[in-house]
């Protein structure tokens, strides 16, 4: 049987962050349900639709695909194949997601979706009504809470390190107007479920609340894991299973050839406009297969990688630079780009990444996702430690060094190689969060190595 933990509390009490962080802890999986309803609103609200129009917000509900993916543990928020969970974060979808989430449409809509995510799962979900509608048996129920004045304040200093240019006035507003609707609403109001544990974390720090609640949980659960031979837990369910690569095929002798002329072509051309050069090429495998795995700092960086390889390289692109004109998609399609829904959690992706490696083709990724400004290394997401722990192939580490935010005409570029990381032989053969978490870690420390 399962483990079910219900964490519910008002607007700002910090419900998402305590809920991860004790997930994390406990190995659970976290369902974050007011990332759900955010979503719908989000939905409304960019198709110009009033979130409190419930006969329009009902009407749209069948041209909503939201759901949840997860990759290494992590949560994305995926609507309609794009990952909107940043988006989802500002006062305007708060506001319409306490309307959505009046509807009674709306929330029938989500509710069998949660409701199978906690029976086949350990997992801890927070929001407004968990304990006292959604997962009425739940075995844990926790009811967290701080004042709003405390609320508004740590909401505010979240939104400024966004550049949100919200008053801490208007986010105190927005909290207590929140409150009265969440308390007041006619369907599943906020309330304390009678045999929740109230947990008032005003005067607490982070820790002392992450703390708080896992021993609260331990105690209720005297440490169970919901069943001997559970697959349920982070660290040991399998996402999808290993396909090592054969490696048998390879490009023919006049793809490379030609591949190779327009290579040593587009070097003459980068070393007359950059003061360009590579280094580390000794890494570099003279076969294809591989996964080459780059900080990001501009978009020459698919160009500044593949230079220094035998083999063509493909990379995975923006979905939106396919519907550009039709010159554009053709040659980026010709210089071995595949579209890439961002989340991360795209499976087809993954299938197409596959693919390209099995036919004897390098992948680039860029783990950070986005790119950098400031030339540091971010973090790393999963989706570069899932290809290489599936494939079972080298991942070859890049770093890309330039000073400034731009590139500039003759600009000093320094073009980084790492010795191969090989997942077999750092302990990874297969993909539990555990395989992926260590993989991307091996990952992300080579490439901030290498980049200085």
């Amino acid at each position: 049987m399962s483990i079910n933990v219900a964490l519910d509390g008002p607007s700002g009490a910090g419900k998402s962050t305590i809920a991860k962080a004790v997930a994390k802890k406990l190995e659970y999986v976290y369902v974050d349900t007011g990332a759900l309803y955010r979503t719908i609103a989000y939905y409304v609200i960019s198709n110009g639709i009033d979130p409190k129009d419930e006969g329009a917000v009902v009407e749209c509900l069948g041209k909503i695909d939201v759901r949840l993916e997860y990759v290494g543990g992590a949560q994305h928020v995926m609507l309609g194949g794009e990952d909107v969970s940043d988006k989802i974060r500002t006062p305007e979808i708060s506001m319409g997601a306490s309307a959505v989430s009046a509807i009674p449409k709306v929330r029938e809509f989500l509710f069998d979706l949660q409701k199978d995510i906690a029976k086949h799962n350990n997992i801890i979900m927070d929001g407004r009504d968990i304990g006292t509608v959604v997962l009425p048996d739940a075995q844990v129920k926790i009811f967290l809470t701080a004042s709003a004045q405390e609320r508004a304040n740590r909401r505010y200093k979240e939104l400024q390190e966004k550049g949100d240019p919200s008053t801490y006035e208007q986010v105190l507003e927005d909290i207590r107007q929140r409150d009265y609707n969440d308390t007041h609403r006619d369907i599943a109001p906020l309330k304390k479920a009678d045999d929740a544990i109230e947990v008032d974390s005003t005067k607490m720090s982070l820790d002392e609340v992450i703390d708080t609640i896992v021993k609260i949980i331990k105690d209720k659960t005297g440490g169970n894991d919901g069943g001997e031979g559970r697959t349920s837990t982070r660290s040991t369910r399998e996402l999808m299973p290993v396909r090592p690569i054969t490696k048998k095929k390879k490009l023919t002798f006049i793809k490379l050839f030609f591949y190779n002329l327009l290579r040593y072509i587009t070097i003459f051309v980068y070393h007359c406009y950059y003061n360009i050069k590579w280094e580390g090429k000794e890494n570099v495998p003279k076969d294809g297969g591989n996964i080459f795995a780059s900080n990001h700092r501009s978009y020459q960086d698919p160009v500044f990688t593949a230079l220094g390889a035998r083999v063509p390289i493909s990379y995975m692109a923006k979905e939106e630079l396919f519907h550009k004109n039709v010159f554009f998609t053709g040659l980026i399609k010709l210089f071995g780009a595949f579209p890439v829904v961002r989340g991360k959690g795209d499976m087809q992706v993954i299938d197409t990444s596959i693919e390209k490696l099995e036919k004897g083709r390098n992948l680039e990724i860029f783990p950070e996702g986005t790119r950098s400004k400031d030339g540091k290394v971010g973090k790393g997401k999963t989706g570069v430690a899932l290809i290489a722990a599936v494939a079972q192939t080298k991942v070859i580490p890049v770093g890309i060094n330039f000073e400034g935010e731009k590139l500039r005409f003759r600009s000093k570029v320094v073009v980084r190689y790492g010795k191969p990381i090989i997942p077999s032989e750092i302990g990874v053969t297969g993909t539990t969060a555990k395989d992926l978490k260590k993989i991307k870690n091996e990952i992300m420390d080579s490439i901030t190595e290498l980049v200085h």
